[in-house]
C-alpha cells in the first residue's frame, strides 16, 4: 500500500474520531454541562454545519497546490479540537464543534482528488476507499477508545486525543504526500458549471437523504442500546467496536464493487437495503442479541455508499472537481444535521423511534439514485 494513501487516511481517521465519537459522548457531555441529551445532540449538528460552510471555501484556494491545502486543513482540525477540549460551557463547545467541522468536507474533496491521481490505473475508487478507510478505523478503534476515556476520565480527553493525532497527521502529510499536478483553473463560474445538469443534484440529494436516514438513528445509538436494548454503559465500548467493524467491511466492499459495477448502482442498492434495515431496527431494537447485528449492518451500509458517491461526484464535475468532491461531503453532513435533529424530535416517543423516520429518509435516497441510474447517461459514463 502506498504511504501517500496511508497519510491521507491518517487525516480521515482524525476527522472520523472528531465527528463520530460525539454519539458515544452525548450522555457524558450532557451530564457535565447540565443539559439534556437531545440538546447535546445539537453538537453533532454544529459539526455538520461546519462541514457545509467550510467546503465552499475551497473555491478561494482553487489556485493553491493541493498538498498545501491539505496541510492547512489539518492545521484547522488541530485548532478546532483543541478548543473543544478546553471549552468551559455549552455555547463555547457548540462554536468549537462548528470550527472542527470546517476542514472536514474540504479535506475529503482535496484528498479524493489526490488519492485518485496517485492510484494505479483502474483502481481509482479503491484508492479513495483506502483514504476513507481512516474514518472506518476511527469508528473501529478511535471512537470506542474515546467513549472509554470519557467513561473513565473525561470527554475532554477525547478531543485532546484528536488534537494530538492532527499534529501527527501534519507530519506524515508533509513527508509522504507528493505534490501532484494542480487542477485547471476554470475560473470562479467554471467551478459551478457542472451544477447546471440534473445528475449531480440527484446524487447530492440521495447522499443527504441516505446519510440523514442513518444518522437519524445512529446519533442516538448509545441511549437506544442502553435503555431499549438493555446493555450497560460499560458495554458501549464493545458495541462501538462492532459498529466500527461494520464500517470497515462496508467501505472496502463499496470501493471494490464500484470498480466492478457502476458507483451509482452500488449506492442505489445499498440505500434500499439501509431503508429495510432501519425498519427492522425500529421493531427489533428490544431484542438484545439482534440489535447489535442490525447496528453493524446499518453502519456497513453507511460506509458502503461513501466512496461510490464521492468518486461519482468528482467524475460528474469536470472543471469543478474541488467543489464536486467537497459538495458530496456537504451533502453527507447536511444529512447528518437534519438526521440528528429529526431523530432528536423522535426520541420523545422512545429511543427506538428515530429509526422509523430514518428509514423514510433512506428510502428517499434510494428513489433519487434509482432515477439517476435510469434517466442520466452519466450513470454509465461514471463507471
Amino acid at each position: 500500500m502506498k504511504k501517500s494513501l496511508v497519510a491521507l487516511a491518517f487525516g480521515t481517521l482524525g476527522l472520523g474520531i472528531a465527528e463520530f465519537t460525539m454519539m458515544g459522548l452525548l450522555p457524558y457531555v450532557a451530564a457535565d454541562l447540565g443539559i439534556g441529551i437531545p440538546v447535546a445532540g445539537h453538537l453533532i449538528s454544529a459539526y455538520a454545519m461546519g462541514v457545509c460552510c467550510g467546503a465552499p471555501l475551497l473555491l478561494l484556494a482553487r489556485r493553491a497546490r493541493l498538498k498545501d491545502i491539505l496541510l492547512a486543513l489539518v492545521g484547522l482540525m488541530l485548532v478546532g479540537n483543541m478548543c473543544a477540549a478546553l471549552s468551559p460551557s455549552y455555547p463555547v463547545l457548540l462554536a468549537a464543534r462548528f470550527v472542527s467541522g470546517l476542514p472536514h468536507g474540504a479535506y475529503f474533496g482535496v484528498g479524493s482528488i489526490v488519492a485518485s491521481r496517485l492510484a494505479d490505473e483502474g483502481h481509482g475508487t479503491q484508492a479513495v476507499s483506502i483514504m476513507i478507510a481512516g474514518m472506518t478505523v476511527a469508528n473501529l478503534l478511535g471512537v470506542p477508545l474515546g467513549t472509554s476515556l470519557s467513561h473513565v476520565l473525561s470527554w475532554r480527553v477525547t478531543f485532546m486525543l484528536v488534537s494530538g493525532w492532527a499534529l501527527l497527521t501534519l507530519w506524515y502529510v508533509w513527508r509522504w504526500v507528493p505534490q501532484v499536478e494542480g487542477l485547471e483553473d476554470t475560473g470562479f463560474r467554471g467551478q459551478f458549471r457542472f451544477l447546471k445538469r440534473p445528475a449531480p443534484w440527484l446524487v447530492l440529494a440521495a447522499t443527504a437523504l441516505g446519510n440523514g436516514g442513518v444518522f437519524c438513528w445512529y446519533s442516538y445509538v448509545s441511549p437506544q442500546m442502553t435503555e431499549v436494548s438493555g446493555f450497560s454503559d460499560g458495554a458501549m465500548t464493545a458495541l462501538m467496536v462492532l459498529a466500527g467493524f461494520g464500517m470497515v467491511a462496508g467501505n472496502l466492499a463499496g470501493g471494490r464493487l464500484s470498480d466492478r459495477y457502476t458507483p451509482g448502482r452500488v449506492a442505489m442498492v445499498t440505500q434500499g437495503v439501509l431503508a429495510l434495515l432501519l425498519v427492522a431496527m425500529f421493531f427489533l431494537a428490544p431484542v438484545k442479541w439482534l440489535a447489535p447485528l442490525l447496528m453493524a449492518a446499518c453502519t456497513a451500509g453507511l460506509f458502503a455508499v461513501s466512496s461510490p458517491e464521492q468518486v461519482l461526484m468528482i467524475r460528474l464535475a469536470p472543471g469543478g472537481e474541488l467543489l464536486g468532491g467537497a459538495s458530496v461531503q456537504m451533502a453527507f453532513n447536511l444529512g447528518n444535521a437534519i438526521g440528528a435533529w429529526v431523530g432528536g424530535l423522535a426520541t420523545v416517543r422512545g429511543y427506538e423511534w428515530p429509526a422509523l423516520p430514518g428509514a423514510a429518509l433512506a428510502f428517499g435516497g434510494f428513489v433519487m439514485l434509482a432515477v439517476f441510474n435510469r434517466v442520466d447517461r452519466h450513470g454509465k459514463a461514471a463507471a
